[in-house]
């Protein structure tokens, strides 16, 4: 089991509030991932479950019991942080052991745990290496392999691929994905990538400033944003938000369009505008369209030919516009 319960929990340092009451349930199995800005608190709130920071009040339940004051190392928990933090001279297959050791486990015992973790992240051939012999992805897979052998109630992840490349990133984000799958066992993972977060989580908790936005799915908060502040933060590239005479036709301080439902022309539409700086990716074709006052980011089709200084006219479906009140709220 790992169900693991947030009641009105707060964090303090002195006078200053940095986590507000927070309640949240995560289910036994679910990957969670506390997405948002830096600074938003979510590092916070993962060491306060996982025991390495004190909360200020509120209480903390492990499937049911509380653990509000429980020492970190009987909470059942294994934490992944940014830093590999793995012991240069010793091999992977000691590196990922050590905790047995220091838990003095039965030799067979550990060993066999040592063996199964190796061949669920695929470090089988490399149990007789040291660290300074892997990539970062293999160094990343052990600190995994360190906490999987603990066989803990849930996983907590820092940030943990904010130190390998663009390629390995990508990679080790579906290794994760697909040692869920293999484990079934509860994750919660903390990044300000809101990609990683639609990527890999079963729900997301988007948080700012100390307090929870939204939680769900990844579609529900795509196709249902519940603020400006939501709607802005996940999708990639980041939704369109236009106010004047564009809100004004619709009763809205302010209305979002996403890039990708924007329909372009070279023709006729609702707005004329010039085309600025253009990405193309292949599939994809990014590009800023400069309007009478405001700016926005197209996406389409590949295959578009478009160019920087063209005229082109854009088009969206009403139902694919959302509405925002003055305080940001959506207001559909």
């Amino acid at each position: 089991m790992g169900q693991i319960t947030l009641q009105k929990i707060t964090k303090s340092f002195g006078n200053i509030e940095v986590i507000q009451p927070i309640d949240l349930t995560i289910e036994d199995g679910e990957f969670v991932v506390f997405v948002g800005p830096s600074g938003c608190g979510k590092s916070t709130l993962l060491r306060l479950i996982a025991g390495l920071e004190d909360v200020t009040s509120g209480q903390i339940l492990i499937d049911g019991s509380d653990a509000t004051a429980t020492p970190p190392a009987k909470r059942g928990l294994a934490m992944v942080f940014q830093s590999y933090a793995l012991y240069p001279h010793m091999s992977v297959r000691k590196n990922i052991g050590f905790p047995l050791k220091m838990a003095k486990v039965p030799r067979a015992e550990a060993n066999r745990r040592i063996e199964a973790a190796a061949d669920v992240l695929n470090l089988t051939d490399y149990l007789k290496r040291r660290p300074g012999q892997l990539s970062g992805g293999q160094r990343q897979r052990v600190a995994i392999g360190r906490a999987i052998v603990r066989e803990p109630e849930a996983f907590l992840f820092d940030e943990p691929l904010s130190n390998l490349d663009a390629a390995l990133r990508v990679n080790m984000r579906l290794e994760i994905s697909e040692l869920h799958q293999k484990l079934k066992t509860t994750m919660i993972y903390v990044t300000h990538d809101q990609v990683e977060a639609m990527t890999m989580a079963d729900k997301i908790v988007v948080l700012s400033d100390g307090h929870i936005e939204q939680v769900g799915s990844p579609l529900e908060l795509y196709r249902n944003p519940r603020n400006r502040f939501v709607a802005g933060f996940i999708g990639s590239p980041k939704m369109n938000f236009l106010s004047g005479a564009s809100a004004e036709e619709f009763d809205a301080h302010s209305i979002g369009i996403r890039p990708e439902h924007f329909k372009v022309s070279k023709e006729s539409g609702q707005w004329r505008g010039v085309v600025g700086v253009t990405e193309h990716l292949g599939s994809d074709t990014f590009f800023r369209v400069h309007l009478d006052e405001e700016t926005v980011t197209a996406r389409v089709n590949g295959e578009i030919d478009v160019q920087h200084g063209d005229t082109v006219f854009l088009d969206v479906d009403p139902e694919r516009i959302y509405t925002f009140d003055k305080q940001g709220l959506a207001s559909q």
